[in-house]
């Protein structure tokens, strides 16, 4: 067996000395205060807290690595950088605190003493502490200074690492950092140094002549000094420079230049941090447009409208797709006010010849009643089971129950044609919504069938629009708008006005479409099937065919 000691992820060490302790004795050499005695109350305070620091890479949650989606799921409180994308903290339970550290651009801005004693007051109360950074923490985020003041008052620290914008950059937007011919090796520069920064200053001279890549952290606003020292310094005006803002993003931007042009470059285009600017010949190989930008929804927002609690598959679909998703719940959906209608429907079931389900949430509202009563599928006897379209249907699936019946066209109509034409029997229990058409109830009983309907949950209207959302369509940055039924179609309306008919209306159904038109709004697109995957491919079909194949992102070479 061997002696080597083991490393403990958690302490963030090798052996059984604490992390903390190894450091202070490591740095009394350098001037440290001794905490031995005077923070030994201190660093008694924190034997139960622990605080992480956590690099989420760039922009994509994907990027996100299984380790610091592992302590995201334990944190008590996460503090987060603006650059952090608002997806990663679904990682975190619902009860856990989050705190935003602001922008210092909006005023609200956290100073360093400001973080470093929320973070001590909540690890002193033995707290699970994360501090989450874009990036990865040790490169360009203030990770020493901020790790040795917690360590000398007596928090226990772990530092996770994410992927650093500056190699996230070669991926993304297809840029080789590395080259067999023209760079064999790649410095990570700060274009903004510390006005508290020990020693010599940028050596230009080493930097222009660097045999490879240079990556500028934090370089648009000081462009006009390092890019000119780099030429004074004999870097060739010619060298090929690819910017790249908010890497990972929905929105990244990438332009292409020269290190000769790439001030004005900025200044003409107006080009705001964040953004990596990458320096080299390696650069030259980089194609105008990335895998990454070349997804079919790329420089698109949707927003979408579904209950906040089922939106994330929908908005998963977009993401993917390259889509800036937005979430604006219409509807909330919510358990029924009364139960004794669906109690006494779940314990007739028996009576019924037939179960329809004209929505998947009343599958869910439906069969999560059934378990709170003790009862599982058996109650359906002999029951035929009836689903209004595909959604319903899989929803039902998920329940171990396949639809007996599934129209062709997902409509009332259509459904109760079905019916008619099945047989299933005359005694027909139809569970629904509190609101809704009441096409298929009229089209039995006109048919002579006996039918019986229970709400199953209750569907309300949403009172106000979200304020960025309302503030991003007037400004004429929301392209698209999903509209997945008659009564989200109502509530959009309602919330939106006027200001819709500057976005474009994705329908799921000729149902919902012919709402929208009765309210006043046509339709772009209507899904032909009648599913959530059914209403992106419209909007990537109508993108195709209003693209034709162009370069929507905002990319070029300089000269061209």
């Amino acid at each position: 067996m061997s002696d080597s000691p083991k490393f403990d992820p958690e302490t963030n060490l090798a052996g059984d000395e604490p992390a903390s302790r190894k450091g202070y004795e490591t740095r009394r050499g350098q001037g440290l205060p001794n905490h031995s005695a005077e923070n030994a109350n201190s660093v008694q305070a924190f034997a139960a807290g622990r605080v992480y620091l956590v690099g989420t890479g760039p922009g994509e949650p994907k990027l996100l690595t299984l380790w610091a989606a592992e302590i995201l799921e334990k944190a008590d409180i996460i503090l987060y950088d603006y650059l952090v994308d608002p997806r990663v903290l679904e990682f975190a339970r619902p009860d856990a605190e989050k705190v935003p550290l602001g922008h210092h651009s909006l005023g609200d801005h956290w100073t360093q003493d400001q973080i470093n004693r929320r973070i001590l007051e909540a690890a002193a109360q033995g707290r699970t502490v994360v501090r989450l950074k874009s990036g990865d923490p040790v490169v360009f985020g203030r990770q020493a200074d901020e790790a040795e003041f917690l360590r000398n008052a007596g928090a226990r620290v772990v530092i996770i690492p994410g992927i650093t914008a500056g190699l996230a950059v070669g991926a993304l937007g297809e840029i080789p950092l590395t080259h067999a011919q023209f760079a064999s090796a790649v410095a990570l520069v700060t274009g903004q140094q510390s006005h508290e920064a020990h020693g010599a200053l940028l050596n230009y001279q080493s930097l222009a002549t660097f045999p490879g890549t240079l990556v500028f952290y934090m370089g648009v606003r000081s462009a006009s000094v390092w890019a000119p020292e780099l030429i004074r310094h004999g870097k060739p005006a010619e060298t090929p420079v690819v910017l790249v803002r908010r890497c990972g993003w929905p929105n990244q931007q990438t332009l292409f230049t020269t290190l000769g042009e790439v001030v004005s470059v900025i200044e003409r285009q107006a080009v705001k941090p964040p953004a990596v600017i990458v320096v080299g010949e390696a650069a030259r190989h980089a194609p105008i447009r990335s895998w990454f930008a070349d997804r079919p929804l790329f420089g698109r927002c949707c927003v979408v409208t579904r209950p906040e609690h089922q939106a994330g598959k929908f908005r998963d679909l977009l993401a993917e797709l390259g889509a800036e998703v937005l979430i604006q719940p219409a509807v909330e959906i919510v358990p029924p006010n009364d139960w004794t209608d669906v109690d006494a429907a779940i314990a007739g079931l028996k009576d019924f010849d037939c179960v329809v389900f004209s929505s998947a949430n009343g599958v869910r509202f439906f069969f999560d009643r059934m378990r709170q009563l003790g009862r599982d599928a058996r109650a359906f006897g002999s029951a035929r089971i009836a689903a209004i379209g595909p959604g319903t249907a899989d929803e039902l699936q998920r329940f171990q129950i396949r639809a007996d019946v599934v129209p062709p066209v997902f409509r009332a109509e259509s459904l109760a044609e079905t019916l008619l034409a099945y047989e299933p029997g005359r005694r027909y229990l139809l569970v629904r919504a509190s609101r809704g058409r009441p096409t298929l109830a009229n089209m039995l009983e006109q048919a002579g069938r006996e039918v019986t309907q229970v709400v199953a949950y209750t569907n309300r209207d949403i009172e106000t629009p979200c304020p960025e959302i309302m503030a991003r369509i007037r400004e004429g940055s929301v392209h698209w708008m999903t509209v997945t039924s008659s009564s989200i179609a109502h509530s959009v309306v309602r919330l939106f006005g006027e200001d819709l008919r500057t976005v474009k209306l994705a329908s799921i159904s000729p149902v919902t479409s012919e709402t929208l038109r009765g309210l006043g709004f046509e339709p772009t697109v209507e899904a032909k099937v009648y599913t959530m995957p059914g209403i992106v491919d419209a909007i990537c079909q109508h993108e195709g065919m209003r693209s034709g194949g162009g370069d929507p992102a905002t990319s070029f070479r300089s000269g061209t």
